[in-house]
């Protein structure tokens, strides 16, 4: 897996399927799906495997075949808005530009599910964007990503739980 800006969700969602000890990654739905336990919930991981631009296919599948509704569905994703290291849980939303939640705004009946937004920071012009989001992380950067990581997996079970606002204060707590 490519260690770069844009894939930040896939990261957060392996350490999560890590640090839980979830079952093994199978291709399903137009995607990878690990199952496991995050402390008493059962939860679905899914990573699709289309283009950005059509993820919210693999997870329109999934969410149809298990019967989850929207409101069930949280998605990890980068962030430019936010300063690299920096996280933020909302519901709903726009897209701000993010073609993976377009397509899943376009999907799913509506914006209305859950979004952690990782911060991966603005190169500060636009010309810089692309180059940005696809460029790898530096390498003081990737020291502290890890540890934002574990420190997200850990806070998991509230997020888990639908203690949004305690999941987001542990993992800041835990990063100062």
């Amino acid at each position: 897996m490519s260690r770069n800006r844009h894939n930040i969700g896939f990261m957060a969602v392996d350490a999560i399927a890590a640090r839980h000890g979830f079952g093994p990654w199978r291709k399903r739905f137009r995607g990878e799906t690990a199952e496991g336990m995050v402390g008493r919930q059962k939860v679905l991981l899914l990573k699709p495997l289309t283009y950005m631009n059509l993820s919210g296919d693999s997870v329109q599948q999934a969410a149809r075949f298990y019967k989850i509704p929207q409101d069930e569905i949280t998605v990890f994703h980068d962030e430019l808005d936010l300063a690299f290291g920096k996280m933020r849980v909302k519901r709903g939303g726009g897209a701000a530009g993010h073609n993976g939640l377009r397509s899943m705004d376009k999907a799913l009946p509506g914006p209305d599910y859950w979004r952690v937004r990782l911060g991966i920071g603005h190169p500060g012009s636009r010309e810089k964007v692309h180059g940005h989001v696809l460029g790898d992380f530096s390498s003081t950067e990737r020291s502290e990503l890890e540890l934002w990581l574990d420190d997200m997996a850990d806070a998991t079970p509230l997020l888990a739980q639908g203690e949004h606002e305690a999941f987001m204060t542990k993992t800041a707590l835990r990063r100062n």
